[in-house]
């Protein structure tokens, strides 16, 4: 093979997606086809510098995390992440697997939804790809290291990631999370480690976690309503509507605003402040 072989992979098929394709907006003259390696950098979460030094070849052992991100961000196929993966030296990974491919439906939904905030989580509540919005309204939550990508290991491990929430809600949220927990858990194979070194890591971290988990409730999550604190711009109101892929168990969920809230409003305004990540 060619001594760039990864970098080369991804230069071509960087050129072959034009903007409408990733859900950013079309039109206008460029002087390279496809996309900037800047776009590719901001959609995978990855530094554009790291990106290019990627595509250039010089940066020979990226992580497996990065390159899942950047198998979503250019949507690629199955065949093609594992390839991308193989090029890497590293083995693909498997269908529940976090950094397993996406659904490319829920990708197509998640482009299509353009201001609105959304983001894909697999059965466990791992967030495996987010819009722009979701990014400006919730932060990156993609990529991170260990079980950081997981929503509810989040809520229960880092009690910071609550500040964005009513605390009269924390009991129900974490009640809802817990269930949801049980219900994903239950349909992992016997001895899936991923799925059990969570839970035994929260069972560990946080006692509210054990109370909870101890209550056998079994429930996944649905739509609900959602008040999200920013610091920018104050409360939104919003409506968490979670939509289900029986093939994969992938789950977009979006957060659009509830009629006759100001959420519309302050959506925009994160977007003009660009795609920055507030935690």
């Amino acid at each position: 093979m060619d001594d760039n072989a990864l970098g080369e992979f991804l230069r071509h098929r960087r050129e072959r997606l034009r903007p409408e394709d990733v859900g950013m907006p079309g039109g206008g003259r460029r002087r390279t086809p496809g996309l900037r390696r800047e776009e590719v950098a901001g959609l995978a979460a990855l530094s554009p510098d790291y990106y290019s030094r990627l595509e250039q070849g010089r940066v020979r052992t990226p992580s497996a995390a990065a390159l899942a991100s950047l198998a979503r961000a250019i949507r690629l196929t199955r065949d093609e992440q594992d390839y991308l993966f193989r090029l890497a030296g590293q083995q693909p990974p498997g269908p529940r697997s976090p950094l397993a491919l996406v659904d490319p439906a829920m990708l197509y939904l998640l482009d299509a939804l353009g201001p609105t905030p959304a983001q894909v989580a697999d059965d466990l509540l791992t967030v495996v790809a987010q819009n722009r919005a979701a990014q400006n309204l919730l932060g990156v939550w993609t990529g991170l290291p260990g079980y950081e990508s997981n929503v509810t290991w989040r809520w229960f491990a880092d009690p910071a990631s609550r500040d964005s929430n009513d605390p009269a809600e924390h009991e129900r949220i974490g009640q809802a999370y817990a269930a949801d927990l049980r219900a994903g858990v239950a349909q992992r194979p016997p001895g899936d480690r991923f799925a059990h070194g969570l839970v035994a890591d929260l069972l560990q971290r946080s006692p509210e976690f054990a109370r909870l988990w101890s209550e056998q409730h079994v429930a996944a999550l649905t739509s609900a309503p959602k008040l999200i604190r920013h610091p920018h711009v104050g409360e939104l109101d919003l409506q968490c509507d979670v939509v289900s892929s029986p093939a994969t168990g992938h789950r977009l969920i979006l957060f659009r605003p509830r009629p006759g809230s100001d959420a519309h409003e302050q959506i925009a305004f994160l977007d003009v402040l660009g795609n920055q990540h507030f935690v």
